[in-house]
């Protein structure tokens, strides 16, 4: 676990919500000092004040993780699956063919990154 990159995250939403340690500490019932202890990797934390962090800033727990969560081609795979359930044929095939699209684009767009002359 990477506690100096998701203190590094929570200041930076904290700043954001323009909350100072002593707020933010209020609102999820714990210390500011534990706060500042958090955003200095100094501190672990449980999940369940991980949980008040993400919901009190407007971020998702697995944005705060982010630098902590290894994430594989399965993963990727398995969200698009997960997408895809319950979903008609003929939404399935939009599906593809936008992926189709944007990835014919972002070719092009490597390529002509790749040779400015044309």
């Amino acid at each position: 676990m990477d506690y100096e990159a998701l203190g590094k995250r929570l200041r930076q939403e904290r700043h954001k919500m323009h909350l100072t340690q002593e707020k933010l500490a209020e609102r999820i019932e714990v210390s500011d000092a534990y706060i500042g202890q958090i955003e200095r990797g100094e501190r672990s934390l449980s999940l369940e004040t991980l949980i008040k962090l993400a919901n009190q800033l407007g971020v998702t727990v697995d944005y705060l993780l982010h630098d902590s969560i290894e994430i594989s081609d399965d993963h990727f795979l398995n969200q698009v699956q997960q997408i895809m359930i319950n979903r008609s044929p003929k939404e399935k095939q939009l599906a593809l063919d936008i992926m189709k699209l944007m990835f014919t684009h972002l070719d092009e767009l490597q390529n002509v990154e790749q040779d400015p002359a044309t």
